[in-house]
């Protein structure tokens, strides 16, 4: 079970990824895992639910997944 020291850390990570080569948080976490050897099962173990929110929204944006009904703030 990873500690949330950890999970922070790959948070953070993931996030600069994606702003540093402006592409989609699922995508910043296969290249990362790509180029670093991380197993994916490993890295699915560390993503924060914020991070999970937004690859949701993105996979919705992308019709890979049912859209969720919202009202509107």
């Amino acid at each position: 079970m990873p500690t949330r020291e950890e999970m922070k850390n790959f948070s953070d990570l993931i996030e600069s990824i994606v702003r540093e080569k402006r592409i989609d948080y699922m995508d910043a976490i296969i290249l990362h895992c790509e180029e670093t050897g991380f197993e994916i099962e490993l890295a699915a173990s560390l993503i924060t639910p914020p991070i999970k929110a937004k690859i949701s929204e993105e996979a919705q944006a992308a019709n890979l997944i049912k859209k969720v009904n919202r009202l509107p703030i």
